[in-house]
C-alpha cells in the first residue's frame, strides 16, 4: 500500500489501519512498510481514494 499526493491529510487511514503501520508525514501521511501486513483497511476507509495498491 502507498499513499499517494492525493493524501487529504484527514486521519481516516490511521485510525483505521489495526497495526498502527500508518502515521502523519510532513504533507500527507505515510505507511511504515516493515509494519504494514497489506490487510486494506486503509484502502476501504480513505474518502480520498489517496491509497493505492502496488
Amino acid at each position: 500500500m502507498t499513499i499517494t499526493d492525493a493524501c487529504v491529510m484527514c486521519g481516516t487511514c490511521e485510525a483505521g489501519c489495526p497495526v498502527g503501520a500508518i502515521a502523519a508525514g510532513d504533507s500527507q501521511y505515510v505507511i511504515d512498510k516493515d509494519v504494514c501486513v497489506e490487510c486494506g483497511a486503509c484502502l476501504d476507509a480513505c474518502p480520498a481514494g489517496a491509497i493505492i495498491d502496488e
